[in-house]
């Protein structure tokens, strides 16, 4: 099956440019994990769980929305936390940022860190669209 890599513009090149946002199989999308940087890939809503949260998620949106798709498309996150200090924002931000009806299926996972020290959140998706 063939493989189509997309990086919509208003995420910003990934970091080196080592990988894509976006690998869509068939219907099936697979999103790399989004954090809260703006297009030029500087960290915005530095200690702010919640907010960060509602950008990582704001992100998988234009990411799932160039391979067709909506947030009502993803079927499974996997979230990265710094700090269980850090699970009550993020709880927040999803409140707000998810879809109410159908939310996926997740797994949280509190971490040490992320590749970004001034980050605390990453969520990463799988959609399947259609």
């Amino acid at each position: 099956m063939q493989k189509e890599f997309i990086d919509p513009p208003e995420l910003g090149t990934p970091p080196n440019n080592i990988y894509h946002h976006v690998v869509k199989v068939g219907n099936t999308v697979y999103i790399a994990g989004q954090l809260s940087r703006d297009v030029n890939g500087k960290p915005i809503h530095v200690g702010n769980a919640e907010a960060q949260t509602i950008q990582a998620w704001a992100n998988l949106e234009a990411a799932v929305k160039a391979a067709g798709g909506t947030l009502a498309d993803i079927v499974k996150t996997n979230t990265y936390v710094v700090g269980r200090e850090n699970m009550a924002g993020v709880r927040a931000g999803r409140a707000i940022a998810q879809p109410p009806d159908g939310r996926p299926t997740s797994t949280t996972v509190i971490v040490a860190g992320l590749a970004d020290p001034e980050l605390v959140v990453e969520v990463e998706a799988i959609a399947v669209i259609g």
